[in-house]
C-alpha cells in the first residue's frame, strides 16, 4: 500500500469508503493480481502456479488450507530461512493470536506495509464517528489499551500480539497531532509491560481528566469491565494518590512513575472527594456516567461472543451510552469498519474494505454449519468458493483470505453472514468462530446457539436482581452419557445474604435455567437428550465471584494478552477445568427433558 494512503482523514477518508465500495471487483482482482506478482515465485506457490501469475490458475491450483498447513513453513522461517518460502518482502515480525478462541495460539506472518494497512483502517474510525457524534475533538477518550512482553522466535523476529505492534509503532506514538485521539493515558502506561501497573496508571490518568472525557474504551468490551472492577478495588488508592498529588509505592516502573509524577504533581483533594464520593455508594449502577459525566458512548468490540458483556456494560453506564463496535480485525489481517456506529449491538455489520486482501467465502448452510459438514481437518474443494461480490444477502459463509504476508486461501475460522450492502461492497455480520463447538453425539451446538440459549436462560434472573456477568463450558465426557455443562458466575444488584445458602426459591430458578437453555437448542440436540438418550442432562455449576478474572490471570500468565483476551465459550484446557471446579458453589441439573417434537 502506497505510504500516502495513510494520511486519510476527515471528507477524504468518507470519499476513500466510497472509492472503494463502488467497484469493490475491480479492486479485488487489482489486489489479487499484485499478491501474485509479488509472491508467484515463492516456493508455497511455486508449487502450484509453477510461475504463473494468472488469477484463474490461481483459483483453479492453489488449495484452500488451515493453520496445520502452512506452519511448517512458518516454521521454517521462523527458524532463519527467508520469507521468500511464502512471501516476496521480508517477513519483520511474527504476530500472535490471542490463543483462547478455540486452540493454542499461532504465529502469523506479517511485512512492513501490514503496518501500513491496519493504519489505514484505523484511520477510518473517527471520520466515521464524526458523522454521528460532534465535538469529539474537543475533549480526550480514556481508551485503555494494554501490551504483552515481547518474545523472539529462534532467527530473532520480534513475535507479539497484533495490537502490542502497532501501539509501539510510530503510527500509534505520533497520534499526538490528531485532536480525535487524544488519550488520557501516557504512551509509557500503554506500554508498560505489568497489567497491573499499567491499569493502575491508566485509570489514575482517566481519573484525573474525568471532566474532560467525551468516550470511553477497550479492544473488547471483556478488557473494559476487567477495568471497572480492578477500578472497584482500588479506587481508595487511586483517591489517596490524587489527593496526596503522589503515586502510589507499588508503581515502580520508571517509565510509569515518571509520567504519571508530571500528571499528579501537586495535591487535589477536591478532585479526590468527588471521586470518593461517587465510588463509595452502595449500587455501582451508572458508574461511567458518574464518574465522566461527558462521555458520549463507549466503544468496544462486543459482537460474538462478546455480546455476553453488554448488560453489564449497560448497567455500570445505566443504559446512557451507545456501544460502538468500530471495526472487525484479526491478527492474520484487518478487515473492515461498522458505518453505522451507533446501531444496535445485535445489527453490527462490518463492510470489509477490498483494498486490505483478497477475500473468498466458504458457503456455509442456513444456521453456520457447512453444507457437507467439513472440518479443519477436511478439504475443501476450490470450486466452492465465492468472491467478495458474489456472496448473498441472509447466506453464511466462513471468511478465507490471501494476504500479501504469504497466507493464501486461508480459513480464517469466523463465520460471518451477510446483512447488505454499501454501495456494491457486502456488509456483514460476525456470528462466531467456526471451531468452538460443544458436542456428545450427534449433537453440534456452534458459539452463537449457545449464546442465544443462555441469552433466554438468563432471564430468568431478573426477578432476583441478579446478572449473568460470564460463562463458559465444556462437554463432559467422564460419564456415559456425557452432557453439557455450564459454568455461570452471576453478581447479585444489591447483594443477597441468601445467595450462599442458594435457598430453595433460588435452586429451583437456575435448575429451570438449565432448562430453558437446553429447549432454545436445536432440535439434534433435543433429539439426542429427549429420545436418544445420548447426551444426559445440562448441568450449570454456580462459581464464586471473581472465578472468572481468576480463569483469565491464568490464560495471561500462560502468554496470552489482556489486550485480546477473550473468554474462551468452550473450555478444553484440563488446568482451566481445575481451576473453574475449585471455585464451583453449586451444581443443578435440567429436572426434565426438553420438548424434541418438531
Amino acid at each position: 500500500m502506497d505510504g500516502k494512503k495513510l494520511e486519510y482523514k476527515g471528507e477524504e477518508a468518507l470519499k476513500e469508503i466510497e472509492n472503494l465500495t463502488v467497484n469493490p471487483a475491480e479492486v479485488q482482482e487489482s489486489i489479487l493480481k499484485d499478491i501474485l506478482t509479488r509472491n508467484s515465485e515463492t516456493e508455497y506457490l511455486s508449487k502450484y502456479l509453477k510461475g504463473s501469475k494468472d488469477v484463474t490458475e490461481f483459483k483453479r491450483h492453489v488449495p484452500v488450507i488451515t493453520y496445520k498447513d502452512i506452519y511448517p513453513y512458518i516454521r521454517r522461517i521462523a527458524n532463519g530461512e527467508d520469507s521468500s518460502l511464502i512471501t516476496g518482502h521480508p517477513i519483520v515480525e511474527m504476530l500472535c493470536s490471542s490463543g483462547t478462541s478455540g486452540g493454542e495460539p499461532k504465529l502469523m506472518p506479517s511485512i512492513a506495509e501490514d503496518l501500513d494497512r491496519r493504519t489505514f483502517l484505523y484511520n477510518l474510525i473517527m471520520p466515521i464517528m464524526n458523522q454521528y457524534i460532534s465535538g469529539l475533538d474537543e475533549g480526550k477518550a480514556m481508551q485503555l489499551y494494554f501490551v504483552k512482553a515481547e518474545m523472539s522466535t529462534p532467527c530473532g523476529l520480534p513475535a507479539r500480539t497484533v495490537l502490542t505492534s502497532y501501539y509501539k509503532s510510530k503510527h500509534f506514538k505520533c497520534r499526538t497531532h490528531d485532536p480525535f485521539n487524544d488519550y488520557t493515558s501516557p504512551n509509557q502506561a500503554i506500554l508498560c509491560n505489568d497489567s497491573y501497573q499499567s491499569m493502575y496508571c491508566q485509570l489514575v490518568s482517566g481519573l484525573v481528566h474525568r471532566q474532560q472525557v467525551l468516550r470511553l474504551g477497550a479492544v473488547f468490551a471483556s478488557a473494559l469491565l476487567r477495568s471497572i472492577s480492578f477500578l472497584e478495588r482500588n479506587w481508595a488508592k487511586m483517591c489517596n494518590d490524587i489527593r496526596a498529588g503522589q503515586l502510589d509505592s507499588k508503581i515502580t516502573d520508571p517509565e510509569c512513575r515518571s509520567c504519571m509524577s508530571i500528571m499528579i504533581s501537586s495535591p487535589d483533594p477536591s478532585l479526590a472527594d468527588e471521586i470518593e464520593e461517587i465510588c463509595s455508594r452502595s449500587s455501582w449502577r451508572g458508574i461511567l456516567c458518574h464518574l465522566w459525566p461527558k462521555a458520549k458512548y463507549i466503544e468496544a468490540v462486543v459482537t460474538g461472543s462478546m455480546g455476553q458483556y453488554i448488560p453489564s456494560l449497560e448497567y455500570y453506564s445505566d443504559g446512557k451510552l451507545p456501544l460502538v463496535s468500530p471495526m472487525y480485525a484479526s491478527s492474520e489481517c484487518y478487515f473492515g469498519v461498522n458505518l453505522k456506529p451507533l446501531c444496535d449491538p445485535a445489527d453490527v455489520a462490518f463492510t470489509l474494505m477490498p483494498n486490505m486482501c483478497y477475500y473468498e467465502f466458504l458457503p456455509l448452510g442456513e444456521n453456520g454449519t457447512l453444507l457437507m459438514q467439513l472440518d479443519e481437518e477436511e478439504e475443501v474443494p476450490n470450486d466452492r468458493l465465492v468472491d467478495l461480490v458474489h456472496v448473498k444477502v441472509g447466506s453464511y459463509y466462513e471468511l478465507v483470505v490471501t494476504t500479501y504476508a504469504g497466507l493464501h486461501r486461508y480459513r480464517i475460522g469466523d463465520v460471518l453472514q451477510v446483512t447488505g450492502f454499501h454501495n456494491r461492497a457486502p456488509q456483514f455480520r460476525f456470528i462466531c468462530r467456526r471451531n468452538v463447538v460443544l458436542s456428545i453425539d450427534n449433537d453440534n451446538t456452534n458459539e452463537e446457539d449457545l449464546h442465544k440459549s443462555i441469552t433466554v436462560a438468563k432471564k430468568l434472573l431478573d426477578p432476583y436482581n441478579a446478572i449473568l456477568v460470564e460463562y463458559t463450558s465444556y462437554a463432559d465426557t467422564s460419564s456415559v452419557p456425557g452432557h453439557y455443562v455450564l459454568y455461570w458466575e452471576i453478581l447479585h444488584h444489591p447483594p443477597q445474604s441468601n445467595v450462599d445458602s442458594l435457598a430453595d426459591e433460588y435452586s429451583k430458578v437456575i435448575e429451570q435455567c438449565c432448562l430453558a437453555v437446553e429447549e432454545e437448542l436445536d432440535y439434534t440436540y433435543r433429539r439426542c437428550r429427549a429420545h436418544d438418550k445420548s447426551v444426559g442432562p445440562l448441568e450449570i455449576r454456580v462459581v464464586e465471584p471473581g472465578t472468572f478474572e481468576a480463569l483469565m490471570d491464568m490464560f495471561i500468565s500462560q502468554g496470552g494478552s489482556i489486550n485480546q483476551y477473550k473468554t474462551p465459550r468452550c473450555v478444553k484446557s484440563r488446568v482451566a477445568l481445575e481451576l473453574l471446579d475449585s471455585h464451583v458453589k453449586a451444581s443443578f441439573f435440567s429436572y426434565k427433558d426438553p420438548n424434541w417434537i418438531p
